[in-house]
């Protein structure tokens, strides 16, 4: 079996899409270390991306081509390694592959080695919930020990190749997949060992042309898992799946029982809990194991976060909301039927259906406050709402103002970050640092 160092070096390698996330720049680094030849392309400029190209000056192996593409970049090299938002139909991936030029990606790269280095892979995909699983997973196994255990994927700054050189045969990796991430496995015609997928709502409608085309990269979690493997599902989601007929036959979790308690809030995150107490289940953990593991497990920044309490109202950061369905779980967990929810949200359109989200506020909020983007502006005049802001410290304000003792002022944007913010981790650390300074 060929290593992973032996696969890289000397190979001319283009990497499509640096970003400011810090996942690209430990994907480039990783591939220096292996002896590759790195050209690193992408639309941003060097002024734009300066943070980024700052860590990976001092290679001496890296090229820099930024502020644009250019064809014969990816024509002249060995292999081209994509980064997630880069579409598929580009013509820059067009001039790869029509010059016999391999197109794949970092996180199935990463896959394919560890799986065939004896890692046992746990796959974590679905529209919601997938974060939330992928570390109510991770977490039972560190709380459990016993278990070498990694975590990656779709994971901020954490480049997931770059964990190659720290796994070892009979190790864990949790991996939380998106749709993106999963047309690499597509290519290279991998599934997880243990695929979880949580549910499928349409999103991302911005960049897929429908939710079959979005549902068509998902469905790379399971489409080449092997006899011995374990799927496991959602009920919304099963259906759909059983009609394409898995490798594998799908699991769908029983509820969790009555007397096992969770941190986090929700009928959701119980739902999500099952999920992950089927796939530690699949691993060969005691049922005990699995309670203990889950009851302690605090939820992920971002997701239905209790931040703190300041003279008597309660402040979550949901920021990871981007859909209508997640900000409704989010308020349907707080509900206590005295519209006592003060809601921040808004932002970037991402094309999807805001009609129940809208009912939902007007029957349970008792005010909205809107952060400006195109997605603001398709549902304002539906909310009947002229509180729109233009800076976030201003919304926080506001919403301060307005709330009383008891009250939950409740930060979850159901639309992307695109505009007001570089990205959704910007968005997140601008609310944290917000509510953390009252």
């Amino acid at each position: 079996m060929e290593s992973y160092v032996d696969y890289f070096k000397g190979k001319k390698i283009t990497v499509l899409g640096l970003g400011l996330l810090g996942r690209g720049v430990g994907d480039v680094e990783f591939l220096v270390q292996c002896g590759a030849q790195v050209l690193v392309t992408d639309k941003k400029s060097e002024a734009e991306l300066a943070e980024s190209v700052a860590k990976l000056k001092k290679y001496p192996h890296i090229t820099f081509r930024l502020g644009g593409h250019h064809k014969e970049d990816f024509e002249k090299c060995d292999l081209v390694i994509k980064s997630a938002g880069v579409r598929l139909d580009s013509p820059e991936i067009a001039s790869a592959r029509a010059a016999g030029v391999p197109v794949t990606m970092s996180t199935a790269l990463f896959a394919k080695y560890a799986m065939d280095s004896g890692v046992r892979l746990i796959g974590v995909t679905g529209t919601r919930g997938k974060t939330t699983v992928a570390h109510m997973i991770y977490a039972t196994l560190e709380e459990t020990g016993g278990w070498r255990v990694h975590l990656g994927g779709n994971v901020r700054g954490i480049s997931t190749l770059a964990m190659l050189p720290y796994i070892k045969p009979d190790d864990v990796v949790v991996l939380e997949l998106d749709s993106w991430q999963l047309q690499g496995f597509g290519d290279l015609q991998i599934s997880p060992n243990i695929a979880v997928f949580t549910n499928l709502m349409s999103d991302h409608q911005n960049y897929y042309k429908t939710v079959d085309e979005y549902f068509a990269d998902k469905a790379n979690a399971f489409l080449y898992q092997k006899p011995g493997d374990t799927l496991i599902v959602g009920k919304m989601i099963a259906p759909r799946i059983r009609d394409m007929h898995p490798p594998v036959d799908p699991v769908v979790p029983r509820p969790l029982p009555d007397d096992w308690k969770l941190e986090v809030l929700g009928e959701h995150n119980r739902e999500n809990a099952a999920l992950a107490a089927a796939a530690l289940f699949a691993l060969g953990l005691t049922a005990d194991k699995i309670r203990e593991g889950l009851a302690t497990f605090e939820g992920v920044e971002g997701r239905l976060q209790f931040v703190r309490e300041v003279n008597g109202i309660q402040i979550y950061n949901d920021n990871n909301a981007t859909t209508p369905e997640a900000t409704i779980a989010a308020i349907e967990a707080l509900d206590t039927g005295k519209k006592n929810i003060i809601l921040i949200m808004g932002g970037s359109d991402k094309g999807l259906n805001m009609t129940e989200l809208v009912a939902e506020i007007k029957k349970t909020c008792k005010s909205v406050l809107l952060l400006a983007g195109t997605g603001t502006d398709r549902i304002k005049d539906e909310l009947g709402t002229d509180m729109i802001y233009h800076i976030i410290d201003d919304a926080v304000k506001a919403a301060l103002e307005i709330a009383e003792k008891g009250d939950a002022i409740l930060f979850s944007p159901a639309f992307a970050s695109f505009g007001m913010f570089k990205n959704e981790y910007d968005r997140n650390d601008h609310f944290m640092l917000l509510a953390r300074a009252l």
